[in-house]
């Protein structure tokens, strides 16, 4: 739910308009100032550092964020994702700029700020990308207004149409030694052709009809109505900079596309293949391509098992993570396989390895996978020696993504966050694990505060840790006022930079932010997982309190001031605090599971929830049960368009504690703060700023017993 989602979360995408004027080679935004002295840094080239902004609300929303990372097949070039505020402060446009490997050359600018640019593939000198911007006419007929079109912006000239249709591309895979490209297109049931399909969207706009018909579980997905049309695979070659040949690979297969991803000879194509089974529920298997025959099979794949990333070596081996079905005794576990693609055999990579892997890349011969995992308050890269299993961490303090390996094999690039870094780019050296700060467009400032690792010892002897974000003037002398953070989840940890849960506004405002990682956290293996499974009231509950505990006993943390808050599952611990204490001044419950039998018919996964709890411990770990144990100051946080966890949970625990408080109604010491157009997380700038300040605004007046004052624009 909050934090990392425990299954994948897709998020819209668009583009910008290109011009050669575009092209800059430096940009005024400010480097990482104060994360981990790890990496050795590099000069930075171009651009001004700006005072920190966390005091500031309205700077704190204008600060860029890197989205994305991307080598291309020669190694020569990174291309990087930076989202910025737009002119209008009401959403945040995507800029493309393209980074020097060897860090010896500054940025280049490739495109212009507007909405979503998205990096959809690299193929020799071309990068291919999502665009909404004003596609030229094809022949005397404009592009109707359902076209859209993949770009492709070569290494010189501008950036020009490689392909368009109507209904627009699902996903596009490429390889390095092959002009074949994999897309995947979404058309409507039953239609032949694109002629047919376009058709059917023309007719359907000109009627203002949107209504859907689903035929089986599935029908929202977390911010939006899963569409009526089914992917299609395609395949196609890549002229110049056009993708051009294409032609149907899988057919009309209904719900059962998910992702495709090209060998690099261009010779197989794997597919991440969706399968309903009875009672709701969904399955994985991975179906390959042999591109040159024509022959489709599929892999040995687990029964009931998911699978996500796939990744060829160039030996004939598809890397993959297979994940177990979920049941109400055991949490899911997952692990590296690898499948023969000759045989479909499969194989378990480090099986003894206690950690929840990500693929990224590997070695050619398959020697070795690169992949990220959570770890103990980090998200490092390790290697894994595909014949031995051993497991070999290249990475410190951080969370890692987009993770490549250059063509020689001697450098992964990644980008790097963490709880003390909003984000960098890295060249890291195979061997040594020793790190290099790229120079990059975007710098940050100092952080008001210090960052301290913390830990205590749980009612079973189990090892509990957390973060504690402490302000510059907090010591013993001046002891500041602790803020209790949960993260969602709830199989989720503390180990990265947040722009939605960010502890450091907290901090420049003179409190401390305790992040703890209770039972549930990942990163700490599966038996501190297994302790809180299908028990988020029991031992999740008390790791909380144990560690504020520990917090608490320190010099420089008040007494008597503590607050708390949480989002998804950390709203979940939220609702179960205030129903069972009343230790915490105040409490913010965001996107926050409170009826928890009427939540699992409701979002958009049902079958997941289904298959973890039993229904008896639904109805005991339900924190409605207790509703009227309520003493704290709550501040109810929910949007309309949350479909992970919808808005009726929000609207039943506001209506338990209006209908539950006995005083005057202009006594009600909680609120509700409600988004007709935001999801499970508060995406744009101007509603970010409205949240904290609600939330700031409600802590503090908890803390000096008054009323909360109501936001200017509220």
């Amino acid at each position: 739910m909050g934090g990392k989602p425990s299954w994948p979360i897709s998020e819209p995408t668009g583009g910008s308009r290109l011009s050669e004027s575009a092209r800059s080679s430096g940009w005024p935004w400010p480097r990482c100032a104060n994360a981990s002295d790890w990496p050795r840094r590099r000069r930075r080239v171009g651009g001004v550092n700006a005072t920190h902004p966390f005091h500031d609300l309205d700077e704190y929303v204008s600060l860029p964020r890197l989205t994305g990372l991307a080598l291309s097949p020669d190694g020569r070039r990174l291309i990087l994702s930076v989202n910025q505020l737009n002119v209008k402060r009401t959403g945040y446009d995507a800029v493309l700029w393209q980074l020097d490997p060897t860090g010896n050359l500054p940025p280049q600018q490739l495109t212009n700020p507007a909405p979503g640019e998205a990096i959809v593939g690299l193929h020799g000198e071309n990068l291919f990308f999502t665009a909404k911007r004003e596609i030229p006419a094809a022949g005397d007929e404009p592009p109707s207004e359902t076209t859209t079109a993949l770009w492709c912006l070569p290494s010189r000239g501008e950036a020009r149409v490689a392909c368009q249709r109507d209904g627009g591309f699902e996903f596009m895979s490429t390889g390095r030694e092959t002009d074949h490209v994999l897309l995947g297109v979404r058309m409507f049931p039953g239609t032949n052709n694109d002629e047919e399909d376009a058709a059917k969207r023309t007719a359907r706009a000109k009627r203002k009809i949107n209504a859907l018909l689903h035929t089986g579980a599935g029908v929202r997905f977390w911010d939006h109505d899963i569409p009526g049309e089914y992917v299609r695979l395609r395949i196609g070659r890549v002229r110049g900079t056009e993708i051009v040949d294409l032609r149907e690979l899988s057919g009309d297969v209904g719900r059962g596309i998910e992702n495709a991803q090209l060998s690099d000879d261009g010779q197989w194509g794997a597919v991440q293949w969706l399968v309903a089974e009875p009672q709701g529920r969904f399955t994985h298997i991975l179906r390959l391509y042999d591109l040159a025959s024509g022959e489709v099979r599929d892999l040995s794949c687990a029964p009931g098992a998911h699978y996500e990333g796939m990744v060829f070596t160039r030996t004939g081996t598809l890397f993959s993570v297979e994940r177990d079905r979920t049941c109400p005794d055991r949490p899911a576990d997952c692990r590296v396989v690898a499948f023969d693609l000759a045989s479909g055999a499969k194989s378990v990579i480090a099986p003894d390895w206690d950690r929840w892997p990500s693929v990224h890349a590997c070695t050619a011969d398959g020697a070795t996978v690169f992949v990220t995992a959570d770890d103990d308050g980090e998200r490092p890269i390790f290697a894994l020696d595909t014949t031995t299993g051993a497991v070999r961490r290249l990475t410190d303090h951080g969370e890692f993504s987009s993770v490549s390996l250059s063509p020689d094999e001697r450098t992964l690039y990644a980008l790097r966050s963490a709880l003390d870094c909003p984000g960098e780019v890295l060249a890291i050296d195979v061997d040594g694990g020793v790190g290099t700060v790229l120079t990059s467009p975007v710098s940050y400032p100092t952080l008001p505060g210090r960052l301290e690792r913390v830990s205590t010892t749980a009612i079973d002897g189990a090892r509990v840790p957390g973060w504690l974000v402490l302000p510059e003037q907090a010591n013993a002398e001046h002891p500041v006022p602790l803020t209790l953070w949960v993260h969602g989840g709830p199989l989720a940890s503390w180990n990265g930079w947040s722009w939605r849960w960010c502890p450091w506004l907290l901090a420049s405002r003179g409190q401390a932010v305790l992040l703890p990682d209770p039972a549930l956290s990942t990163g700490y293996g599966l038996s501190y997982i297994e302790r809180g499974w299908s028990r988020w009231g029991a031992e999740p509950y008390t790791d909380v309190l144990t560690l504020t505990d520990e917090a608490e006993s320190r010099a420089d943390i008040a007494d008597g001031l503590t607050t708390m808050m949480g989002g998804s599952f950390g709203g979940y611990m939220a609702n179960w605090i205030a129903t069972h204490t009343d230790r915490f001044r105040a409490i913010v419950s965001h996107a926050s599971l409170w009826d928890l039998e009427a939540f699992i018919g409701t979002t958009d996964f049902p079958a997941y929830w289904m298959d973890s709890w039993r229904p008896e411990l639904l109805a005991e770990h339900s924190p409605k049960r207790f509703a009227h144990q309520i003493r704290t100051p709550m501040l109810v946080i929910h949007g309309d368009r949350d479909y992970r966890v919808p808005i009726s949970e929000g609207l039943s625990l506001w209506w338990s504690l209006v209908s539950g408080f006995e005083g005057e109604p202009d006594e009600l010491p909680h609120q509700f703060l409600y988004y007709p157009e935001e999801n499970h997380w508060v995406l744009s700038p101007q509603h970010a700023k409205v949240w904290y300040e609600t939330v700031l605004e409600f802590l503090a007046a908890a803390r000096e017993g008054r009323r909360p004052a109501r936001p200017d624009l509220l």
